[in-house]
């Protein structure tokens, strides 16, 4: 069976199948001798149609929002409607399975297909009118009677409706109905069946700064320690390129293939060009190569917790089977490497592995990684994200040549200073990047990226200070933070993470209350499902920087007054002046 969108040739079948139903059937209309049924909204309602073969087994009409008006406008007077009419109200009529299909799961999926079309348009209200005798169907995808009948030849209608909310909410519990919905039907709306969820990564410290850029200013005073840019500037020959020839950067096409960018990144690493996949950052590539090489039925596993955006592309875009091997807090988040071994053992179609790790910072070495590689068999894809590695100095990239089911991908956001600009690579065997190159757009990666990134390689010596820089702030922030009381857990990178004590908010009151003093923190917890609620990650960034994020935390530790009441901690906030 497919749903799609019904067009303008089946429209004479749909209206024929209603005169059988609504006529013939059921008597709501009397019988005409022409055996159609159709009305004045049909000029403006859009058809949803299930068919078999090409052959109509059921469908639902939507009316939009618009001059034509609802079908309920007939039979209700819109100010004795308990809810608003407005141009979010998207209204769902004449839901109808052909006799032969009912027994199937049609209705459903055309409801389904229905509200998805209607949520995707931004729609906020859905209304219906349906038939007593089925009006559990209704219920069941989140619509509630209004309290208000209505009676057409010989049926009875009720009214019904819902925010568009509350159908989101009530449709994510119906998971068994949306997985038959994918196993025994051809989805083919344009409006995919499940609704692309968002990945949240932090940055929020831009609602104080401003995403339309008119107060560039604020960001002086802002710390975003949410997410995990450097604190220092780049290389002076990366500011002193693109200060000297920054008009002629921006006006500018790049290199179509980034062939310059390329061969810089060869010699840097020791690695053939034909080894090498240039790309916006390394979101950029994720989302490029993953759902390429995956689908529904695949297997992959993740450390828990890891970077959300892999998790987020493999269970919310993709949809396939994700285990995790958890990472405790008893053992330091150390990786429990005869587990994994185990695990990649078995064949799964993906294993990614961050390293180090966000937001624990721990990591692997290089023998350990390519412990894990000869026990992964021909047809499992190693993918290790070493975003941070610089700060261990352990890479895997040279392994590319023994072993040509490793994936690297290798950010220059962060050790570079380049988060900006944005510039990464994948680092594999040629055959497992052929396919992506097809999808890879020209000039994937801006002019100014690219100089800024060839600029950045031929100045290796002055980031290996900066690298050595930042292990001395890491363990000042370490310490200032051990201050507070709170549990660090020692790590390898530009960032730190740590839990909360009992004296402490949780993780999301505490980073709500920084706000509002303009500091940005990370609630690790929503990173995975074995940090908990008191998990807080903090960017490492520079001494003075360092200082002013501690005492921050130390005064709000001072205007929050703690009431034990048997098992429980209420938190009683003092508001001070200037304070969230």
């Amino acid at each position: 069976m497919t749903i799609a969108e019904a067009p303008e040739g089946l429209r004479e079948a749909i209206y024929r199948a209603r005169h059988a139903v609504y006529a013939v059937e059921i008597g709501q209309h009397a019988p005409n001798a022409e055996g159609r049924l159709s009305d004045a909204l049909d000029a403006a309602n859009r058809y949803i149609a299930a068919t078999c073969g090409g052959v109509l087994a059921g469908f639902v009409s939507i009316t939009p929002p618009g001059p034509q008006g609802y079908s309920i406008d007939k039979y209700f007077r819109r100010e004795d409607l308990p809810f608003a009419v407005d141009g979010g109200s998207y209204e769902i009529r004449l839901l109808t399975v052909l006799p032969e299909y009912r027994a199937s799961d049609a209705a459903a999926a055309l409801m389904v297909a229905a509200f998805r079309w209607i949520e995707s348009r931004g729609g906020t209200r859905v209304v219906a009118i349906g038939r007593r005798e089925v009006a559990g169907m209704y219920r069941r995808v989140g619509l509630r009677e209004a309290g208000m009948s209505t009676r057409s030849g010989a049926v009875t209608y009720d009214l019904m409706h819902a925010p568009v909310s509350e159908v989101r909410a009530g449709l994510e519990e119906r998971e068994d109905l949306v997985r038959r919905i994918e196993r025994f039907m051809r989805w083919d709306l344009q409006t995919p069946l499940r609704r692309p969820a968002s990945c949240f990564h932090g940055g929020a410290s831009f609602d104080a700064i401003g995403s339309g850029f008119g107060s560039l200013d604020r960001s002086a005073n802002v710390i975003n320690a949410d997410v995990l840019d450097a604190w220092y500037p780049p290389a002076p020959g990366v500011i002193g390129t693109l200060a000297e020839h920054l008009p002629w950067l921006l006006r500018t096409s790049p290199p179509t293939g980034c062939e310059g960018l390329v061969a810089a990144i060869s010699v840097a690493r020791g690695v053939p060009e034909s080894c090498l996949l240039p790309g916006a950052g390394s979101s950029d590539l994720i989302f490029r190569a993953l759902p390429r090489w995956l689908s529904r039925g695949s297997r992959a596993i993740l450390l828990d917790p890891t970077y959300g955006e892999y998790a987020h592309v493999l269970e919310e875009v993709i949809g396939c089977r994700v285990e995790r091997l958890a990472l405790r807090r008893s053992s330091g988040y150390a990786v429990d490497l005869e587990r994994l071994r185990a695990l990649v053992a078995t064949g799964p179609d993906l294993v990614v592995i961050v390293n180090p790790n966000s937001p624990t910072g721990r990591g692997l070495l290089r023998d350990e990684i390519e412990f894990l590689l000869k026990s992964a068999p021909p047809r499992t894809r190693v993918w290790v994200d070493e975003t941070y590695i610089d700060h261990t100095g352990q890479s895997v990239e040279a392994l590319v040549a023994r072993y040509d089911n490793l994936i690297v991908c290798k950010s220059m956001s962060k050790v570079y200073a380049l988060s900006g600009a944005r510039a990464a690579y994948l680092c594999a065997s040629p055959h497992q990047l052929e396919e992506l190159r097809a999808f890879t757009p020209p000039w994937a990666v801006s002019l100014p990226a690219q100089v800024a990134a060839v600029r950045a390689l031929a100045d290796p010596g002055y980031y290996a200070a900066r690298i050595e820089e930042t292990r001395a702030l890491r363990e000042d922030l370490a310490k200032g933070l051990r201050g507070l009381g709170w549990d660090v857990i020692p790590g390898s990178a530009n960032f730190l993470l740590a839990h909360l004590p009992g004296d402490w908010p949780a993780a999301d009151d505490l980073v709500q209350m920084a706000r509002g003093r303009d500091l940005f923190l990370r609630d690790a917890g929503k990173m995975g499902l074995t940090l908990g609620e008191r998990a807080i990650r903090v960017a490492v960034k520079d001494a003075a920087t360092n200082r002013r994020m501690i005492a921050i935390l130390r005064s709000i530790a001072d205007g929050v007054a703690f009431s034990e009441e048997g098992d429980g901690v209420t938190f009683l906030r003092k508001v001070r002046p200037g304070m969230a």
